[in-house]
C-alpha cells in the first residue's frame, strides 16, 4: 500500500451522526444532575415539545375526521351503504315523525361522505335514537345496522294509562304521567280522567290509591287534583268523594269509605256529595236541602 492510498484514507471524513440535544457546560453545571443525564433529560423535553406540535397540526387541519370520513366513504363505495330502513315496533305512534328523524339523518351522512347514499359508518345511529326519544309515545328506541345495507328502528311505545283534561286540552298519558299526544273529545278512549294542571304526574299515586278500594275502582268516571294538594273522585254514579290532603290521609279515608258503601251501599242513591277531609268525619251533601220539620197543627175540635 503507498503513502498516498494511506493518506487519501486518513483524510477521508466520517459519517455524521444525528444532532443530540444538549445542555451548555455552563448550565448544566448548575443542576444537581452529571451532563450526561442532563442531556438525557433536554433530549426528551425537545422530543415531548416537537411531539406537541405535531399534534397540534394533526387537530387543525382536522386529519383525524378526514380520514374517518375517507375511510367510510371507502367502505361505502365498497357496497356498505343504506338502501334502506324498516321500522318495527309501532302501535299507536304514527309513522311519519320518525321517518323524517331517520331520513333527515341518511341525508346528512350522504352529504358529508360526498355520496348518493349514506355509508353505513358515517350514520350515528345514537342521533336518531335521542332524537326519537323526544317523542312523548316513545319510550325507547333501538337502532341496529343490519349489513349490508339496512337499518332497523326499534321502537318502544308507551301504553296510554289515562286521560288527562288541563286548560282545555284532552291528552293521553301513560302511568308515570308522560303526554303522550293530544286526543279530539269526540275520540276518547275508554280510560279513567284526570282533571287540572299537575295531575298528570300525580297518575302513578292515584293508580296506586285504587288500587286498594278494587270495589270502587271500576266505578271511577274521573278524577279532580285540587289545588295541587288533593283529589276529588268523581264516580259513575253521580257523587263526589273528597279526599284529605295527603297520601296516609286520603288512603286510610277511602279505604274506610269503600269498607262502608260495600256494607250500606252508599254510592248510586243520589248523594251529590261525600267529604271525607276531617278525620273520623263523613260530611253528605243531598241534592236538595232539607227542609226542617214543621211542628203539627194543633186540631180543632
Amino acid at each position: 500500500m503507498s503513502a498516498a492510498h494511506v493518506r487519501r484514507g486518513a483524510g477521508r471524513a466520517k459519517p455524521r451522526k444525528g444532532a443530540k440535544v444538549t445542555v451548555p457546560k455552563k448550565i448544566a453545571k448548575r443542576l444537581p444532575v452529571d451532563q450526561a443525564r442532563a442531556n438525557k433529560v433536554a433530549g426528551l423535553v425537545f422530543a415531548a415539545f416537537m411531539l406537541a406540535i405535531a399534534l397540534v397540526v394533526v387537530m387543525a387541519l382536522d386529519l383525524p375526521a378526514k380520514a374517518e370520513r375517507g375511510a367510510a366513504a371507502a367502505v361505502g363505495h365498497a357496497g356498505f351503504t343504506v338502501s334502506g330502513y324498516q321500522i318495527v315496533g309501532l302501535a299507536h305512534m304514527s309513522r311519519a315523525p320518525v321517518d323524517a328523524v331517520v331520513t333527515d339523518e341518511l341525508r346528512r351522512a350522504a352529504d358529508e361522505a360526498g355520496t348518493d347514499k349514506a355509508p353505513q359508518a358515517l350514520v350515528d345511529t345514537s342521533a336518531i335514537r335521542q332524537r326519537l326519544l323526544q317523542f312523548g309515545w316513545v319510550k325507547d328506541a333501538r337502532i341496529l345496522r343490519r349489513l349490508p345495507d339496512t337499518l332497523v328502528i326499534d321502537i318502544v311505545e308507551r301504553k296510554p294509562a289515562a286521560l288527562w283534561q288541563s286548560q282545555g286540552e284532552l291528552a293521553l298519558i301513560d302511568s308515570d304521567g308522560v303526554v303522550l299526544d293530544r286526543v279530539p273529545v269526540d275520540r276518547m278512549p275508554d280510560l279513567p280522567l284526570l282533571i287540572g294542571p299537575g295531575a298528570n304526574a300525580q297518575a302513578r299515586d292515584l293508580a296506586s290509591l285504587m288500587a286498594d278500594v278494587p270495589t270502587l275502582k271500576p266505578q271511577l268516571a274521573s278524577a279532580t287534583w285540587v289545588g295541587g294538594r288533593r283529589w276529588d273522585l268523581n264516580f259513575q254514579s253521580g257523587e263526589t268523594v273528597a279526599l284529605p290532603e295527603g297520601d296516609v290521609a286520603a288512603r286510610d279515608a277511602l279505604v274506610k269509605f269503600a269498607r262502608a258503601d260495600k256494607q250500606s251501599s252508599l254510592l248510586g242513591h243520589g248523594m251529590l256529595r261525600f267529604d271525607l277531609r276531617v278525620p273520623g268525619k263523613m260530611i253528605v251533601r243531598l241534592p236538595h236541602p232539607v227542609e226542617p220539620a214543621l211542628p203539627p197543627k194543633p186540631q180543632v175540635g
